[in-house]
């Protein structure tokens, strides 16, 4: 049995419309959920690898992913990496929203760049960055992350990317 924590405004995200989402996580995980949807706690039962996958497909969910992207993670080549923007950033409000703006870009560009050329999905919600993808792209993509939370331009984070990324 797992438990966890998720922020109240994701539940619906998680639970879906008329609880279809729960129940396709239940599914495919043979886990069960019970759900505290005023409190934001999640309890997982079920085998422990098992319970570990259902765990980590919704944190993916309580970091701002679409369901079905977190599906992605019951294939065992995918991994669900979080960032913590706080841990590059002095505390104030005015460097969170700048960096956080450095990652996204004008209209999400530099985040859908990542994305292209890792091969990666990758959510910026509150005070993290979440990466979901495969093992090799999102170690890349994570490094391209702390690049550009460290000052780096866009240009050289893209030219980091190309140059390290394996051909097929």
């Amino acid at each position: 049995m797992e438990q966890l924590k998720i922020p109240k405004d994701r539940i619906p995200c998680l639970i879906g419309i008329k609880g279809k989402d729960k129940r396709q996580i239940e599914k495919l995980t043979k886990t069960k959920l019970k759900v505290d949807s005023k409190e934001g706690d999640i309890i997982i039962e079920g085998e422990s690898l098992q319970t570990y996958i259902c765990k980590s497909i919704i944190k993916a969910i309580a970091r701002g992913f679409n369901p079905k992207i977190a599906l992605q993670l019951l294939n065992e080549n995918y991994i669900l990496e979080i960032v913590n923007i706080e841990d590059f950033v002095r505390k104030t409000k005015n460097d969170l929203l700048r960096v956080r703006s450095r990652i996204i870009g004008t209209e999400g560009k530099a985040r859908k760049m990542i994305e292209r050329l890792t091969n990666t999905d990758i959510c910026v919600y509150g005070k993290t960055v979440s990466i979901v993808g495969e093992q090799e792209n999102v170690y890349l993509a994570k490094r391209a992350v702390i690049n550009l939370l460290q000052g780096s331009k866009h240009g050289n984070v893209y030219n980091f990317i190309a140059k390290n990324k394996k051909p097929l």
